[in-house]
């Protein structure tokens, strides 16, 4: 049996469910690629102009906040998704 007959023979409602977790887990493994690459450039910056490290800190922490705000936002709409669905 394929995977395709498998699905077609599930209800909307767990296809829906697992939608919405395969969405909200992507936005979760985005957000976290994004903060690391945020961290790895900052640390290199910093090792570079040691006395910019001020400027650079606070310049990553908002990148990293605007980042989380983008995901939480993916999540909260991937479980409305499937709030409709259910």
């Amino acid at each position: 049996m394929s995977l395709l007959n498998i699905l077609m023979q599930a209800n909307s409602i767990a296809i829906g469910w697992l939608g919405a977790a395969i969405g909200a887990g992507l936005s979760a493994i985005g957000a976290g690629i994004g903060i690391g690459n945020i961290g790895r450039d900052a640390m290199s910056a910093i090792a570079r102009q040691p006395e910019a490290a001020g400027d650079v800190r606070t310049n990553m922490i908002l990148a990293a906040a605007l980042i989380e705000g983008v995901a939480l936002f993916a999540i909260v709409v991937c479980l409305l998704i499937a709030i409709k669905k259910a």
